[in-house]
Parts: structure tokens; C-alpha cells; sequence
């Protein structure tokens, strides 16, 4: 299964997760290790992600390229997310710039669904 790169923390599929904070030294080992074969519970890295400015925040800081994808994700059993939160709410409607998602803060998290 890939490893999925979701912007939010969301259960797409009934069942039981795990849910951790982790930093952002570890979401780019994470990821290095599912591109490169080295991570037994991934094969590559498949985004999720359909906001431009996340996108692009996202590759500077995990240091490979990352997909925009509008696309639907339902996480099956086994299978993990590594997810990019705000740490704020944003307006309806609002499109954020790089600058204020810096501002806002945030954080990456595992979300593994484990049954």
C-alpha cells in the first residue's frame, strides 16, 4: 500500500486508527522510506492534497515533489497517512498564500488505520 498525504486528519473508512503527532524530521524520513522502498508497510507516496499552496509548502518541506490530487482516499486496513494540520481554522472559502499558512502554524501527524 502507498502511503497516503492527506491536509487534515480525517477517517475516510470505518474502523480502528492510531493517531500521532510526529515531527517534521520524521514525516520526511517517512516519506523518504516509502519512495524508496525501505519502508515494509509502503510502496511510494500517493497525495491527496488538492490545495496549491500546500502542495507547495509541502515539497519544500518534505524535499521531493509533491502531487496536487482533487482525488477521493479511502484508507484501508494497514494502511498509513502521514497528515499536514493547521494549527487554526480557516474562513469558508478563504485561499491561503505560503505566508499565511506559515502564520497559522502547523503540524504532521500519522494516521494509521489499524483494522
Amino acid at each position: 500500500m502507498e502511503l497516503a498525504l492527506l491536509n487534515t486528519t480525517i477517517a475516510t473508512s470505518d474502523g480502528r486508527y492510531t493517531l500521532l503527532t510526529v515531527t517534521l524530521d520524521h514525516a520526511r524520513k517517512r516519506v523518504a522510506a516509502a519512495l524508496s522502498g525501505q519502508d515494509p508497510t509502503a510502496s511510494g507516496i500517493r497525495s491527496y492534497i488538492g490545495h496549491e499552496a500546500t502542495v507547495a509548502l509541502l515539497s519544500t518541506l518534505l524535499g521531493v515533489d509533491i502531487a496536487f490530487n482533487r482525488g477521493l482516499f479511502a484508507q484501508e486496513a494497514g494502511q498509513s497517512a502521514l497528515c499536514f494540520k493547521l494549527r487554526g481554522r480557516v474562513e469558508n472559502g478563504v485561499e491561503l498564500s505560503l505566508e499565511d499558512i506559515e502564520e497559522i502554524g502547523y503540524e504532521f501527524k500519522v494516521l494509521t488505520r489499524t483494522a
